[in-house]
């Protein structure tokens, strides 16, 4: 497994043909201008993923093949990119993941997305790329998703931690989604789950998003109790922020993660589970330099 998540735009160029980019954003707007040679699978972001046996199955079997059509062998690096890291709910980290509990041995986040390419006089094109079908290697690593099962036997764990990183009126059972107050049928929070907002791991500068550096990312896990050798399952709506979260932490060292891709999606639709309601112990946002 590579051990490089972010990679510059110089990096990029650098790679040349040994690198496949994947652009995360809608149809019209790669077709309106992408970065050349790169593909375009918005599936990644708007895909909407259960954790049952049929659905970590159903997952795997939409993903592998699309990657399959883009020439992914695990001999290219695939780099996922989207407007900026604090776009799109995430979804470039939400690629680099899913690329890598599909086991794909190759894969990597372009630092700083679009904004960060044309910062540095990287060129757009709206030219389409060719590529051949090949065989995806497709090898599920499990311990990198956590499934609905489990987050439910972890209620009440004392060894194992789960963060939500939605947005404040999400948290604050306001709001059911970022698609809308009642896109899904509950408002709420799992039960347990610490608060930390997706966007406190990033500084944002004119657009130009950036992860904050180790040791602030430490410090801000630190004040809700979240410490680099936890056993932490991250959830979010549907896994994109949480993914984004999951790339913050392991940059700081945090090595047991786990993402609950179903989220608050697959969560809130089984009345069966439990849910938190009314005004929490919210942490306040972090306020780190």
């Amino acid at each position: 497994m590579s051990s490089t998540v972010l990679y510059s735009p110089d990096d990029v160029r650098a790679a040349g043909s040994s690198v496949l980019l994947i652009d995360v954003r809608d149809p019209k707007d790669f077709a309106a201008g992408h970065i050349p040679g790169a593909v375009n699978m918005p599936d990644i972001f708007t895909y909407l993923a259960e954790t049952t046996q049929d659905g970590l199955h159903k997952l795997q079997q939409t993903f592998a093949p699309l990657f399959a059509d883009y020439g992914l062998d695990g001999a290219r690096t695939a780099i996922v990119y989207e407007d900026a890291l604090h776009t799109r709910y995430g979804a470039s980290c939400r690629g680099y993941w899913i690329l890598r509990y599909l086991g794909y041995p190759k894969v990597g986040i372009l630092d700083g997305g679009l904004s960060a390419w044309r910062g540095e006089g990287g060129t757009l094109t709206t030219d389409a790329t060719t590529t051949t079908r090949t065989g995806f290697p497709l090898r599920p690593d499990a311990s990198l998703m956590a499934t609905q099962a489990e987050v439910r036997a972890a209620l009440g764990s004392s060894t194992i931690k789960l963060l939500d990183n939605r947005d404040r009126v999400e948290w604050l059972a306001e709001s059911s989604s970022p698609y809308g107050i009642d896109f899904a049928p509950r408002k709420g929070r799992i039960p347990g789950a610490v608060w930390i907002e997706w966007y406190d791991f990033m500084k944002v500068t004119d657009n130009h998003a950036a992860f904050r550096t180790p040791d602030e990312i430490r410090a801000l896990a630190a004040t809700r109790n979240l410490y680099p050798d936890d056993d932490i399952i991250i959830y979010c709506f549907k896994g994109a922020r949480a993914a984004n979260t999951y790339v913050a932490l392991a940059s700081a060292g945090f090595s047991r993660l786990r993402i609950y891709m179903g989220s608050w999606n697959e969560w809130s639709r089984n009345p069966a589970l439990p849910i938190e309601g009314g005004l929490p112990k919210a942490a306040a946002p972090y306020n780190g330099a």
